[in-house]
């Protein structure tokens, strides 16, 4: 899938990147116009372009199928943070891992390879995002609130979503590559997925990294305690289970650093995702022990709670 990263990147890379030029690519891939769905949120803060991108598969739900939508999401706050500083940053590998999974199903379903169940892409395009101070490195912000984010991210079909974005900035990871995060559901940070273990292995060729949720890290962004970054913040808006693939690296690498982006790891996360999303689709794939949650539920209550600001007083 190098080739999808690489082209990607060039398109993402460009102070005048947008969703309309995404939608140009991936209908040069095969999609049609209506699988592309684009919307521009503005704010003091500037713009950006919402993409969503529907991949049919031959058993889904948009075909009146019974097999499970996995959702894809690029996460992030922005893929430039222009004028300060010049070209892409590190902060926009969410996305171009998401857009180059979008690219790759797409070009499978246009050669009659569709998966069994739907795949819903979706992520955002600013070239010229704000950015904010962090420890240990600076982030990059967003343009748009968390809140409009979650709107546009997040689609009431998709019965499970990986999350792929940038989780550089900290002292948690010290690899470079991919890691994947304990499922997270309904305020609940539960156990590592075993068949989703098995799907990294089978992909990087190596044991799989999995890297440590603490329960702030699923609360929503902008009530005052400290993230992780943003890597989990779809599951605040969904009752959905949700796993979150990290690009990570040995050293903390700044989210608005530039020069700090590496294809080869971009493509494996896109890689991950449409194995997960094969896998899934056809039932072999499993986010969450219903049964075990279940018993959770029964045992200790609901933790939606945490998926709200909760209360100051």
């Amino acid at each position: 899938m190098l080739k999808q990263v690489f082209e990607l990147y060039e398109l993402l890379d460009n102070p005048r990147a947008s969703g309309e030029l995404v939608k140009q690519y991936l209908c040069g891939q095969g999609a049609s116009e209506d699988q592309i769905k684009i919307q521009r949120l503005t704010s003091d803060k500037g713009a950006s372009d919402f993409i969503k991108i529907t991949i049919a598969g031959k058993n889904g739900k948009s075909v009146g199928g019974k097999a499970p939508t996995l959702g894809i999401i690029g996460r992030l706050g922005g893929i430039g943070a222009r004028p300060d500083i010049t070209g892409y940053v590190s902060d926009g590998d969410g996305a171009a891992a998401a857009l180059a999974a979008a690219a790759k199903l797409i070009r499978m379903a246009s050669y009659g390879d569709n998966l069994s169940g739907d795949v819903i892409v979706t992520t955002h395009i600013c070239p010229d995002a704000p950015t904010r101070e962090h420890f240990p490195v600076p982030f990059m912000d967003s343009p748009i609130t968390m809140e409009d984010t979650w709107e546009h991210e997040v689609d009431s079909e998709m019965d499970a979503i990986v999350s792929i974005d940038t989780t550089k900035g900290n002292r948690i990871m010290n690899y470079r590559g991919v890691a994947i995060s304990p499922t997270v559901c309904q305020g609940y940070i539960l156990r590592v997925s075993e068949t989703v273990l098995d799907v990294v292995e089978r992909v990087t060729g190596q044991m799989a990294n999995v890297f440590a949720l603490t329960q702030q890290d699923i609360t929503p962004y902008g009530n005052t305690l400290h993230h992780l970054n943003s890597i989990l913040q779809p599951s605040v808006a969904t009752k959905a289970p949700v796993i979150g693939i990290a690009l990570s690296t040995a050293v903390a690498v700044a989210g608005c650093a530039t020069g700090a982006s590496h294809e080869v790891d971009i493509e494996q996360a896109a890689r991950l995702a449409i194995e997960v999303a094969k896998d899934f689709s056809q039932g072999i794939c499993h986010f969450v022990d219903q049964d075990e949650f279940a018993e959770m539920q029964r045992r200790y209550g609901s933790l939606t709670h945490f998926q709200t600001a909760g209360s100051e007083a």
